[in-house]
């Protein structure tokens, strides 16, 4: 299993029972296909950088889970052609999912970096 991340933008008319209407599909897809939800956040709503399809504001769905490739793509299938989304990102975050290990972060600064920093 690999672990990604998906971002949702459900349209902000759509109502509670809508959002988790979409909320419960994502997980009830991953699930399916032997995955595993690790977060679900939802952002609430936010004015959008530009408008998409006429709207400029969206209710936001964070989802983090470990899955397979072809669980993935057909979630992403259904959000696809789904009428309450109005847009969505996948990013894989890691090869291989290990449930305790800590997300992939920045790598820290070495010694060796700050002294070069310190003579300038």
């Amino acid at each position: 299993m690999r672990r990604y991340e998906t971002i949702i933008i459900v349209k902000p008319g759509a109502g509670e029972t809508e959002f988790s209407a979409v909320s419960d599909k994502v997980t009830g897809t991953v699930e399916s296909f032997g995955g595993l939800i690790v977060r679900t956040d939802r952002w609430g709503l936010k004015k959008l950088a530009y408008p998409i399809k006429k709207e400029v504001q969206g209710d936001f769905l964070y989802v983090e889970y470990a899955g397979v490739p072809d669980g993935v793509k057909e979630m992403e299938r259904l959000l696809r052609i789904d009428d309450r989304v109005l847009k969505f990102m996948t990013v894989k975050t890691q090869d291989v999912f290990t449930p305790d290990a800590p997300k992939a972060e920045e790598p820290e600064a070495t010694p060796a970096d700050t002294d070069e920093e310190a003579s300038e």
